[in-house]
């Protein structure tokens, strides 16, 4: 089917008034696969659109794109607000040779991870108040190392603490076009991660990716990545 699609696509001869329209939608097609195939990261719609001529629309490149590829050994996929191929999931044993083994994360490393994933922007302190037990900063710096979990800035609060989310890594190693398609609580139910009889007021918080700082964030400065040990102190 994918590839009947894409013969409609690259093939059709149109006439008429759609003639100019089916044509720019052809070439659009074939500027965003050569830009995301010799991307060796991620590439944003925004990027996309800059490499575009002006006026293009982008979303219907590309969703035929990922139509186009579902069936094959490598996907068109969303990642975020990014755009990338991948080796298709089930051709994923292929590779295993070439896969870098990455270290096994311990349990409270998974909890923390999926407390930051459903609670972002969220703080160390309630990080602790959602698992009832001290975190350790080892712990966030472990999935930091990781390229899962990113400093987004600090809490207006007094302290100013640091807040955490989630990063696009986060999203391609599991397989998540957003946020959003992480599991529900039925999904968690049902494969066993949450018991099936629930407090009566236990809700399931909705996952927020927006990279844009909340109201009550403010950005890191200079001074706050030297002294969180981001970049070395000035004159080293």
């Amino acid at each position: 089917m994918a590839e009947q699609k894409e013969a409609q696509i690259l093939d059709f001869n149109p006439t008429g008034d759609n003639e100019g329209r089916h044509a720019d939608l052809r070439e659009n097609l074939r500027m965003v696969e050569a830009i995301v195939f010799a991307s060796g990261e991620p590439v944003s719609e925004k990027a996309l659109l800059g490499r575009l001529p002006e006026g293009a629309d982008l979303q219907p490149v590309l969703e035929e794109l990922k139509q186009i590829y579902s069936a094959r050994g490598v996907n068109f996929v969303q990642i975020g607000t990014n755009w990338a191929f991948r080796t298709a999931d089930d051709l994923g044993f292929l590779l295993q040779r070439e896969a870098v083994e990455v270290k096994k994360l311990s349990r409270a490393a998974l909890e923390v991870m999926a407390i930051i994933g459903y609670h972002q922007p969220v703080t160390r302190a309630e990080i602790e108040e959602v698992r009832g037990v001290v975190t350790s900063k080892g712990t966030l710096d472990v999935l930091m190392e990781t390229g899962w979990v990113r400093m987004r800035g600090r809490r207006r609060t007094p302290g100013r603490p640091v807040t955490y989310g989630t990063t696009d890594d986060f999203l391609s190693h599991f397989g998540l076009p957003e946020l959003a398609d992480l599991p529900g609580l039925e999904e968690l139910k049902g494969a066993g991660l949450l018991q099936s009889q629930l407090p009566a007021n236990f809700s399931m918080p909705f996952p927020d990716d927006d990279e844009a700082l909340k109201e009550d964030e403010e950005p890191l400065t200079l001074e706050d990545i030297e002294e969180l040990g981001l970049l070395p102190p000035v004159g080293e």
